[in-house]
């Protein structure tokens, strides 16, 4: 069984990063996000980068780190959300932004890992989505087609690995993270637990290690709520 444990997130991505690549980030909202790696990224001064990931950080976390220190050329994401920065390079042309419907930006990414170039939704169809996009009919329904994702780098974020980098992830951790997995060239996971070779029962595995090249344990578990609603009052 090979050893995939790296001593930090620096070595992690030692030889990976290279100007103008495509990186795909975990997380949902600040969710499951890689936050010890994404420092890294921005410490090694790469850009022209080209960032997957459901949305970007919020102020002071996560890729908005990127964004900030201006390493982002484009953006392939489902949600802008609170994020300020965000907004105001995409309005003011310093950011390309590719929107997708949520649904149809997880499935791009899937068939990314599956080695599926395309498929047809009828989400989006009708509005400014589709623009120059094949349009085909079935059973009387029109749907457009997609692509695929794929990326040089996916950057992840695990509850629990083992030396051969078999995942499992915690509730709304698990979101982006097993699909992007599958469709980056190399998987760098990030974990909260390491533990011995063995301890996984085969069926709780969420991400088998076949998909993972390398796992750091995380140094940061901020684990940060964008939004905090609360109500007095007992809930039975």
């Amino acid at each position: 069984m090979t050893d995939k444990i790296y001593d930090s997130p620096r070595a992690a991505l030692d030889g990976l990063l290279f100007d103008g690549m495509t990186i795909m980030s975990g997380g949902f909202g600040l969710s499951g996000n890689p936050e010890s790696l994404i420092p890294e990224i921005r410490a090694a001064g790469v850009k022209e980068l080209t960032v997957i990931s459901n949305n970007a950080g919020a102020n002071g976390f996560g890729l908005w780190m990127l964004l900030e220190s201006r390493q982002v050329k484009k953006m392939i994401s489902s949600y802008v959300g609170d994020n300020k920065l965000f907004e105001q390079q995409y309005l003011s042309g310093a950011l390309e932004l590719e929107l997708n419907p949520q649904g149809t930006l997880a499935e791009r990414i899937r068939a990314g890992g599956a080695g599926i170039p395309a498929f047809y939704t009828r989400t989006g169809y009708g509005t400014v989505v589709a623009e120059g996009k094949p349009v085909e009919e079935f059973e009387g329904v029109r749907y457009i087609r997609e692509t695929w994702l794929r990326a040089d780098l996916a950057i992840i974020k695990a509850w629990r690995s083992d030396p051969a980098g078999n995942l499992m992830f915690r509730r709304t951790a698990r979101n982006f993270n097993p699909n992007m997995a599958t469709a980056g060239r190399i998987t760098v996971a990030e974990v909260e637990e390491l533990v011995p070779a063995g301890t996984f029962d085969p069926d709780c595995v969420h991400t088998p290690g076949i998909y993972v090249d390398r796992v750091v344990k995380s140094t940061i578990n901020e684990k940060r709520i964008e939004k905090r609603t609360t109500r007095a009052g007992r809930i039975c």
